[in-house]
């Protein structure tokens, strides 16, 4: 029958328009605010898995979930996620498996405080760490920067809600909140379209040693290995180094870090860092 004569010829039509086996799902967790828009680090993560040679999908959590919730999934393997990004401390290395590379070229550790629209120049005496020691600093609780400051005798203010903290600092809570340098005038903007008026101070820059790196499960020693694969050859090839530039470029020449004063502070919870590697880590 003609029918049947022609049917290799749309079966192969057929299966032609369908999209290709996809590799494993790899879900990593949707910010809590619900954020989908690419991001750095996101970006980042792709790149390595494509240079790493894993075949992957790379996919959010279906819904928000806070820092402690990815980890304790990562942690316990209960299969919600797979890979996270966030700061290394001795117990996340003891409990996870992370990649040594700092994703960020070490920026996290550079803070540049909000302040409140009102007080603009609040910090602009400050000169040492004494100084600093006058101001309560807002945190959420789940962060280590909170444990950090502590340790470094600062009067820190907690909260468990991540938006509630530039609330708290618009409402008089506590004097400063110090953000990630790379994030600071993103959040300010962001606040702002919510009704909430924030200044960046243009004054100091607080630094500590750290790094953020990709973690997987312990389980998961083959994943850990094609993150870290691919992020090496992305360094080697150039492409870690434009992305990063795309990304900061402007914001880090904005800022002038090399201009502000700078407040060294301790960091109790470091792991040992590959210091030794100075194509890693950003320096004003």
């Amino acid at each position: 029958m003609p029918l049947l004569r022609h049917l290799p010829l749309l079966l192969l039509a057929v299966f032609a328009t369908l999209p290709a086996t996809a590799g494993e799902r790899l879900t990593y967790p949707l910010h809590e605010r619900g954020e989908t828009q690419r991001i750095y680090a996101v970006d980042l993560l792709r790149l390595a898995l494509e240079k790493g040679g894993g075949d992957y999908d790379l996919q959010p959590s279906p819904l928000p979930m806070t820092p402690s919730r990815s980890q304790y999934s990562l942690e316990h393997d209960d299969g919600e996620v797979q890979v996270i990004w966030t700061m290394t401390t001795h117990e996340r290395e003891e409990r996870l498996l992370p990649v040594r590379i700092p994703i960020y070229k070490g920026l996290i550790g550079w803070r540049i405080p909000l302040v409140r629209d009102d007080t603009p120049e609040l910090l602009a005496e400050v000169n040492g760490r004494e100084d600093l020691q006058r101001f309560s600093i807002g945190q959420r609780r789940d962060w280590p920067d909170t444990r950090i400051l502590r340790a470094n005798g600062f009067d820190v203010k907690v909260s468990s809600s991540y938006p509630g903290l530039f609330r708290m600092l618009a409402a008089g809570r506590f004097d400063l909140l110090p953000r990630e340098a790379v994030l600071v005038r993103q959040e300010q903007q962001r606040m702002a379209s919510e009704g909430v008026s924030l200044a960046v101070d243009e004054h100091l820059v607080l630094h500590y040693p750290s790094a953020f790196y990709y973690f997987t499960s312990r389980t998961r020693p083959e994943l850990a290995e094609t993150i870290r694969r691919g992020l090496e050859a992305a360094i080697a090839d150039g492409s870690f180094e434009r992305l990063f530039q795309q990304y900061f470029s402007e914001a880090l020449r904005t800022l002038r870090l090399d201009q502000r004063r700078v407040i060294e502070l301790d960091n109790p919870l470091l792991p040992p860092l590959p210091l030794e590697r100075q194509e890693l880590w950003y320096r004003p």
